[in-house]
């Protein structure tokens, strides 16, 4: 019989470790001496703890490696549980390698304007949700002060009440630009049917973001940003831009109000 910090030694396994594994079940001792509580090993444990120490290497639980010990589990199961151990490392994998592929899209962009940019982009899921818009083709990106009009009197008259920011759907903006203005509304309202102001659902979509801190007038520069991030990243566009007004102008249709805070979103897919 081995002594538990002999057999910790050979086995190089930790002694805190060992003892664990007893009191789970997993690896008892050969014997306990009734009168010191000192735990002995035989040589012959060896092989069930290298069989432990395998199958935790393969990124089986202690749970799962109990089962396995304890059980005549067939040859099929086993193949079974290492697939989806398999299936989880790739996954682990590839969002390793997307990490690894930010890093050094930040590097290289760090590199190239000397500087740290001052708009970070997330990629992140948006949740669907019930809207009220209206939309038209507009000359400039200011003048849809008139659709916002239409939208929040027709809201205003039939008391519905938005949930949540309010924001523009850009659809496209060559030669003019096709805009709808967007609330988010709670249930199915009630609209008239030949109303310009429409109810929709706004189906969730995985967007790359910006926030923009500052007037109307510099917030190309987040567009600029965000647009070369997600070429550059191996991103494609996949919908309309979603223009969201977090803190709008304290004055209505201010271009200039340094306090504005809008988040850009551009839906997009892994290339």
């Amino acid at each position: 019989m081995i002594r538990i910090g002999l057999f910790s030694k050979l086995c190089q396994v930790p002694v805190k470790t060992l003892r664990y594994y007893d009191e789970i079940g997993l690896l008892k001792p050969a014997e306990i001496d009734r009168f010191t509580s000192y735990r002995y090993y035989s040589i012959a444990q060896l092989p069930r703890l290298n069989r432990i120490l395998a199958l935790k290497d393969l990124g089986l639980s202690l749970d799962q490696i109990a089962r396995l010990l304890a059980e005549d589990i067939p040859i099929e199961q086993l193949r079974g549980m290492l697939r989806l151990k398999e299936v989880e490392i790739q996954q682990q994998m590839r969002k390793e390698q997307e990490k690894l592929s930010l890093v050094a899209a930040r590097l290289k962009q760090i590199e190239q304007e000397d500087e740290m940019s001052k708009y970070d982009v997330v990629i992140k899921k948006v949740e669907s949700q019930r809207i009220a818009s209206v939309r038209d083709v507009i000359p400039a990106y200011p003048e849809q002060g008139a659709l916002w009009g239409e939208l929040e009197t027709m809201l205003s008259q039939k008391k519905i009440k938005r949930t949540g920011s309010c924001f523009t759907l850009y659809h496209s903006d060559e030669p003019k630009i096709d805009a709808e203005v967007c609330e988010p509304i709670a249930g199915d309202g009630s609209l008239p049917a030949d109303a310009r102001v429409q109810t929709r659902e706004l189906h969730g979509t995985e967007v790359a973001a910006v926030i923009h801190h500052g007037s109307f007038a510099t917030i190309n520069e987040a567009y600029g940003s965000l647009v070369k991030w997600i070429e550059t990243n191996g991103y494609q566009f996949n919908g309309p831009c979603r223009e969201i007004y977090l803190q709008p102008p304290a004055e209505t249709g201010n271009q200039n109000d340094p306090d504005t805070v809008t988040e850009i979103q551009f839906p997009v897919v892994k290339a």
